[in-house]
């Protein structure tokens, strides 16, 4: 007897790929690739509606390899035959990475390329001759396009990863330019955490006869993080942070800030006071995002500080401890940050400081989030030495 089909191999992919799967341990396919990757090959658009974790960009870098492998397009130099618009770099290089790694065992080598802002941008020009799958945030896109770098115009598949998040950017504006500059007929794919008004209407500009796929998220999986809050005095949030570092013996924490100069400020103390820590936001240079990253799901840094920009599109399969040190504007981005944890079977803890100026927006994101997270005391906790 031969070895069992994959359960990835009733879905229409290539033996090339399924043997990649099979090689990087992908035992089953998840809800959203089950459903995702055949209409992808059958060429239909797709609104995918999954939270992230739910091995979402596999779904659509699947079937486009496959498409890729099959179609062989020939295409003008400097023309792109897929494009992946993400809001983030951090998305940008999470998608190259998947890209990267399915694509090992192609007969071909699939030329996939990630350009963002904030780097300079000689290299990404020079970068871009004979590119097969470019992944872009719509900024730096569009520079790249204005320096004859790159061209849209035989655009086969086009994907918009995080939609949500790229349009509370701010990114509309840039989106619809990039939308002008492609051919009619295409193939769209979209994919968002949650289903908008503005997704709503970005769906009826951009998909023609969608295939819906909307993956509720499984009760179980919620389960997996327990949430706690503890309301304490603004001027003991500090100390507090660190005697729950300490006396929990925690590591690789993942601290949620408001803002760039908070997540300094709560780095440069946590570090004065002999907890290895680091920040990174925005502000700090790509390589030291990077690094940072890195170092924390390495084990090798057991604080990050860091602000929403880093709410999505981390994957970091056993991240143990997120603290929301300030909350977030919104309760869709709590769900992100609390996301970070509790993935992949694995179970984590999320904690969050509430002030009692805090105490009313906290409930607004209870409300939402329709969990109801008990708040415990803390004056009774001795901060003495902490």
């Amino acid at each position: 007897m031969g070895p069992s089909p994959s359960p990835f191999s009733s879905l229409g992919l290539s033996e090339a790929l399924l043997k990649t799967l099979a090689d990087r341990g992908y035992t089953a396919p998840t809800p959203i690739q089950e459903q995702a990757i055949p209409a992808v090959l059958f060429g239909k658009d797709v609104l995918g509606i999954a939270k992230t974790g739910s091995g979402k960009t596999a779904s659509y870098v699947l079937p486009i390899l496959a498409h890729l492998e099959q179609e062989r397009w020939t295409m003008s130099n400097r023309h792109v035959p897929v494009l992946v618009l993400v809001p983030t770099r951090e998305l940008a290089l999470q998608v190259e990475a998947v890209f990267n790694e399915l694509s090992a065992g192609q007969p071909e080598r699939v030329r996939t390329v990630a350009v963002f802002g904030g780097v300079s941008i000689n290299p990404q020009m020079i970068g871009l001759q004979g590119v097969q799958v470019l992944i872009a945030t719509p900024g730096r896109l569009l520079d790249l396009i204005e320096h004859k770098a790159v061209h849209l115009a035989e655009v086969k598949v086009l994907v918009l990863d995080e939609a949500d998040r790229m349009l509370d950017l701010g990114f509309q504006d840039e989106v619809d330019r990039l939308l002008a500059l492609m051919p009619r007929k295409r193939q769209n794919l979209l994919f968002s955490a949650t289903l908008s008004s503005a997704i709503h209407e970005i769906t009826r500009l951009v998909l023609h006869k969608p295939e819906v796929i909307q993956v509720v998220e499984e009760p179980q999986e919620v389960t997996l993080i327990r949430q706690r809050a503890f309301r304490v005095a603004p001027e003991r949030k500090g100390p507090f942070l660190r005697y729950l570092i300490r006396s929990g013996d925690m590591q690789q924490v993942l601290v949620f800030t408001a803002t760039t100069h908070s997540a300094d400020h709560v780095a440069d103390k946590l570090r004065k006071h002999g907890i290895d820590a680091r920040a990174t936001h925005g502000g700090k240079s790509h390589h030291a995002r990077t690094q940072a990253l890195a170092d924390l799901k390495a084990g090798r840094l057991r604080v990050l500080v860091t602000t929403d920009l880093l709410a999505r599109g981390i994957d970091i399969a056993f991240l143990p401890y997120v603290i929301n040190y300030e909350l977030p504007r919104s309760p869709k981005d709590h769900v992100h940050r609390i996301g970070r944890t509790g993935r992949a079977q694995n179970p984590g803890e999320a904690i969050t400081l509430v002030t009692p100026a805090d105490q009313p927006h906290f409930k607004v994101i209870q409300k939402k989030m329709g969990q109801w997270v008990m708040l415990e005391s803390t004056d009774e906790v001795d901060l003495q030495g902490y």
